[in-house]
């Protein structure tokens, strides 16, 4: 969620154990990296105990993977002991050698998770990408599926690729094993994220 809507959400949640996942720079990943420091710390503040951040997708694509190396170290940083850091690489719009520098830039980094897509942008998250991104990172770290993750049998394509996490809006669906019936990600957001750990 937005990181306006954490304070809200910590005293809604506040006799539960459920965390709070607050974004950074979403959806574009273009905001500047003391803003996206910022603006982590403050979700922190608020009560967050994760932040994903969407990574400098303009840097990535012209290959300057030292602006996402010091945008990510900037993040974990700023949230250092209090939240977990996972990182958006927005897989859509790059292509499979991209993909996978900037997985092992995240790590290199501190990233916790690399994480698929943010449900804006082109596509979601597809098997093919899941096991590049887990063949990219050490088992140090996450591999999050995100965007377009409707039912039961796409969940477990994913997990079986080697994501430890799912985002998806259709929680429900996915454990009772019915389809959502929803739109494809790339032609609306996700709705409000659930993330389903395994």
């Amino acid at each position: 969620m937005n990181g306006s809507w954490v304070s809200v959400c910590k005293e809604l949640l506040a006799e539960t154990d459920v965390g709070i996942s607050a974004v950074v720079g979403f959806p574009l990943g273009a905001s500047a990296t003391r803003v996206k420091a910022h603006e982590a710390a403050a979700a922190v503040d608020d009560g967050a105990t994760e932040i994903d951040m969407v990574m400098p997708i303009g840097a990535v694509l012209e290959g300057r993977y030292g602006v996402l190396m010091y945008d990510v170290s900037a993040v974990v940083r700023a949230v250092e002991g209090a939240a977990i850091v996972k990182v958006i690489l927005e897989t859509g719009y790059l292509d499979d050698v991209q993909k996978a520098e900037a997985c092992r830039v995240a790590e290199a980094a501190g990233a916790h998770y690399v994480k698929t897509s943010t449900g804006f942008g082109a596509g979601g998250a597809t098997v093919e990408d899941v096991l590049l991104m887990r063949g990219a990172v050490t088992s140090a770290i996450g591999v999050k599926a995100s965007g377009g993750i409707r039912d039961a049998e796409t969940a477990v394509r994913m997990l079986r690729a080697g994501a430890n996490r799912l985002g998806t809006s259709a929680g429900v669906a996915i454990v009772s094993g019915r389809s959502s019936g929803a739109a494809p990600a790339s032609s609306r957001g996700e709705g409000p994220e659930a993330s389903l750990q395994y």
